[in-house]
Parts: structure tokens; C-alpha cells; sequence
């Protein structure tokens, strides 16, 4: 393993590229129809992903969740009065797909990072797919507790008085 795939390996990216030779020593610029089918089934995963979230962001950027009656209210929310995090994560993705990243980052700015975080693991998904690759994003404990307390810090600041900017 070199240096660049050790670094890698300690922030938590796992893999590196390789090339790899068939039995008979194959290697080459030309795709065999065997090599197609294999990259054919590696994308059907991240491409089905794409149409599902697609569809979702498709449907919620067609139906207003401003609008009332169209959307279940947040559990939490209806039973405590509290907002957890993910309340205003429709209106959110509305505001985003049509456009208005402002709003969007006001009716949850959490939510608003998260479609770009997955926009680009996702992209790092297919790429890694397309060169036969496995996508392996190995976190250390310490980031999934960070992640935690962001969204924990993100809730507790967002109901509070002073924190109203961050409410939905």
C-alpha cells in the first residue's frame, strides 16, 4: 500500500484504484461484452438510487408542502411541540428544487447540507461504480459522534427563543 492509498485509508476513504488483468494476461483500451454487463450491474444500484430520489424530490417539488393537507404533520412535533430535526425538511426540498436556496436554508439548513453531501457521495458512488471500484466510506467513531452532536446542538438551538432563525 503507498503513501497516497495509507493517507487515504486514515481519513476514512477506503480503496484505491487497480488495474486487473484476466487469465490470459488481457489488458487493454477495448471493452469486452463481458466487462459491459459487470458495469451495467454495478450502476443499476447508484442510477436506481438517482430515480428514487428523483422521483421524491420530483413529487415534493410538484406538490407544495407549504400548502396544508397534502403532507402528514411531524410527530414529535404535533405531540411535544418540539422540532427535531428534520422538521421543515419538505419545505426545504420544495424551496430547494425550485430554486430558492434561501428559503431553503431557512426552513432547515441542515436538510439543505444534506442534499448536498448526498449529491456528492453520490457522484463519487457512480464514479467509483463505473471503474468497478467499491465505494467504502469507513468513519471513524469520533465523526459519527460529531455528526451526532451537530444535529443534537442543531435541535436544542433551534427551539430555544434566541434560535428562532433556525426554525422552520
Amino acid at each position: 500500500m503507498g503513501a497516497a492509498e495509507q493517507q487515504a485509508d486514515r481519513a476514512g476513504w477506503v480503496g484505491a484504484a487497480e488495474r486487473q488483468t484476466d487469465r490470459e494476461g488481457w489488458e487493454g483500451a477495448a471493452e469486452r461484452p463481458a466487462d459491459r454487463a459487470g458495469r451495467l450491474r454495478r450502476l443499476g444500484t447508484p442510477v436506481g438510487i438517482l430515480a428514487a430520489v428523483t422521483a421524491a424530490f420530483g413529487y415534493v417539488g410538484t406538490v407544495d408542502p407549504n400548502d396544508p393537507g397534502h403532507y402528514p404533520v411531524c410527530p414529535l412535533l404535533r405531540l411535544t411541540g418540539v422540532l427535531c430535526p428534520g422538521c421543515g425538511g419538505l419545505r426545504s426540498a420544495h424551496a430547494f428544487i425550485t430554486g430558492d436556496l434561501g428559503t431553503a436554508l431557512s426552513a432547515n439548513a441542515i436538510a439543505t447540507v444534506g442534499y448536498v453531501l448526498f449529491a456528492a457521495v453520490w457522484v463519487l458512488w457512480l464514479t467509483r461504480a463505473w471503474r468497478g471500484q467499491p465505494l467504502r466510506i469507513a468513519l471513524a467513531p469520533a465523526w459519527w459522534w460529531g455528526v451526532g452532536a451537530v444535529l443534537l446542538v442543531f435541535t436544542v438551538v433551534r427551539n430555544l427563543p434566541f434560535g428562532s432563525a433556525l426554525a422552520p
